[in-house]
């Protein structure tokens, strides 16, 4: 039997047209939620908005302060005052450290660290204001450990660890909690056009071979599936997480066990 974990409950997503953002949205709809799903790609979150009752997609450029501001309030005046935001949105790049550029830096951090910040910064008066709030943003594995050719997304998703943490040390006497959830290896379409683009590059046998290497890293023996995170995201949305702030929760498989 579902439960209604979200009844009454207001969420709004960024990067929610898809992938990790989006299956979390389904979980939160299927238990009574009102969702907000926010992408840079307006058609695909109103898209993606249709697919859930009630719910309305809104086109948002994270990194700029009034896109964010007007996401808010557009989330806000359709459906309610926020109880839960959910910042999924992410870039990704597959290259050396020493061939990437401060462009690459720039577009990395404006989307994984300023994109967060600015989405806090809009949402947090209110839930303090109203004395209830679930915030949970998504980091990575490889801001915990270090990957290579993941060298500057790992920086951006270590700074919202520590975004998170320390904010939540200032708002959590007002009701508002702050966690992140750190996936392993998803089965996204983020990851999908990354291994789309190395299949090209190694060729069928050695990307075949990568492939079994990497799954060897799970004691799950798989990767991810959206669904997997969507349900720890849920959890931390949940009135049932009130006891529970500035954490990382890894949802990877084993890959690492911190």
């Amino acid at each position: 039997m579902t439960t209604q974990r979200f009844k009454d409950r207001v969420a709004l997503i960024t990067g929610g047209a898809r992938g990790i953002g989006f299956a979390a949205a389904e979980r939160i709809a299927a238990e009574g939620g009102r969702l907000a799903l926010a992408d840079i790609d307006a058609k695909a979150a109103e898209a993606a908005a249709a697919k859930l009752p009630g719910a309305i997609g809104i086109g948002c450029d994270i990194t700029q302060a009034d896109d964010v501001a007007a996401m808010v309030a557009k989330a806000e005046g359709a459906l309610g005052p926020l109880s839960i935001f959910v910042n999924s949105a992410a870039v990704l790049d597959d290259k050396l450290f020493l061939d990437s550029t401060p462009a690459d830096w720039k577009r990395m951090l404006g989307v994984c660290l300023d994109g967060p910040m600015l989405g806090l910064h809009a949402v947090l008066p209110g839930m303090v204001a109203r004395g209830y709030g679930r915030v949970v943003c998504l980091a990575s594995d490889s801001a915990r450990i270090g990957q290579a050719r993941l060298s500057y997304y790992a920086a951006a998703k270590a700074g919202v660890i520590a975004l998170v943490k320390s904010v939540a040390q200032e708002v959590g006497g007002k009701g508002v909690t702050l966690n992140v959830v750190s996936p392993g290896a998803t089965n996204t379409p983020l990851r999908q056009a990354r291994e789309a683009q190395m299949l090209e590059q190694m060729g069928e046998e050695k990307y075949a071979r990568r492939q079994k290497s990497v799954l060897k890293l799970y004691p799950t023996g798989r990767i991810g599936e959206p669904e997997d995170i969507g349900a720890a995201i849920a959890f931390l949305a949940s009135a049932e997480a009130g006891w529970i702030t500035g954490q990382v929760l890894s949802v990877n498989g084993g890959f690492v066990m911190p």
